[in-house]
């Protein structure tokens, strides 16, 4: 432990680097927990701090990675002991304090999540921030009332970490899944997922789509945003419930009143930043039992090691990196 390993971003002009460091626990941030890092995952998030233009980091040089789990070896705080198995996710983490892409990380204890029963330290991390959001994402759309039974589920983005985690989530819990995706290639992928049916982009978002269009959906998993979001909007049925977490399609989302005053349509918003402790530790508990697709978890995860981590980043911007990579110490 007197060493050890880390990526770091640095800014050099109006690029950034990314290189393997060494490091010692005197350069990781201030907090009361020093966790020692089994595994981290890449988020879509991460491939921003690693862009010169991702607006994302403030301070230079920089360690992304806004998930971790692993076990704590030092703690200050009486909550937590060494031994203690944990996972941390979104806060700060890899964003303004230095995250998880390193083999320790030193974190503010009330950033922590016991390891709920049911997951091992891999498994917490096929979920991620990605994971947990598309879990989060079906909470809420429970919680607005839609069930199995009101009708079909359209998940955009399918093949990104929140799409992919979101078909498998909600195909365990007996929804018919439609899942949208631009690749043809991975059709089969989203079938062994749990997908029903598969639609293309366009068929979801077709030109000139109607501010008020036909009833297709009971509800909607939204990790894109944009004009897709403002699409499936016109097409949820009346009463359904859309959440929305992402921005990949665009911020701007060009719909009108009407799918909300017409339909009593619900659009949900699925913030996983800073989602309430008590809730996050509830969701936890949930993604280690009745949402956990333990068949395909597998299927959904690609490891790596941390020289690997570079070129994953870079892919993950231009959406060349389907489900979730797991980064392993």
């Amino acid at each position: 432990m007197d060493q050890f390993k880390a990526l770091v971003v640095n800014k050099v002009e109006d690029d950034t680097n990314i290189a393997i460091q060494e490091f010692t626990k005197e350069d990781l941030p201030e907090g009361d927990v020093l966790i020692k890092v089994h595994y981290s995952s890449v988020n879509y998030k991460d491939g921003l701090a690693a862009h010169p233009k991702g607006n994302i980091v403030r301070n230079y040089p920089h360690v992304p990675g806004i998930d971790l789990a692993g076990v704590v070896a030092e703690s200050d705080h009486p909550d937590w002991k060494e031994g203690d198995r944990v996972i941390v996710t979104s806060y700060e983490l890899g964003v303004s304090h230095y995250g998880g892409f390193s083999e320790y990380a030193r974190v503010k204890s009330d950033w922590i999540v016991p390891l709920p029963d049911g997951l091992s330290l891999k498994e917490a991390m096929v979920y991620g921030t990605a994971g947990f959001t598309a879990a989060l994402s079906v909470y809420q759309i429970e919680q607005a009332g839609i069930k199995p039974d009101k009708g079909p589920i359209l998940v955009t983005g399918a093949t990104g970490g929140v799409g992919s985690m979101a078909v498998a989530i909600l195909a365990k819990k007996g929804y018919e899944v439609v899942a949208s995706t631009g690749k043809e290639s991975e059709h089969s992928y989203l079938k062994k997922l749990g997908a029903t049916t598969i639609v293309s982009r366009e068929e979801v978002a077709p030109e000139g789509f109607k501010p008020i269009g036909k009833q297709k959906w009971a509800g909607v998993v939204d990790p894109v945003g944009g004009e897709t979001l403002a699409a499936v909007l016109s097409n949820t049925m009346y009463g359904g419930a859309v959440a929305v977490s992402g921005l990949t399609g665009g911020p701007k989302v060009p719909t009108t009143v009407f799918p909300f005053i017409l339909r009593g349509v619900n659009l949900l918003g699925i913030d996983s930043v800073y989602c309430p402790m008590e809730k996050r530790k509830e969701i936890w508990k949930k993604a280690a039992d009745e949402y956990k697709p333990s068949e395909h978890l597998e299927a959904i995860q690609n490891e790596i090691t941390l020289d690997e981590l570079p070129e994953v980043l870079h892919n993950i911007l231009n959406g060349k990196v389907r489900g979730r990579t797991i980064v392993a110490f």
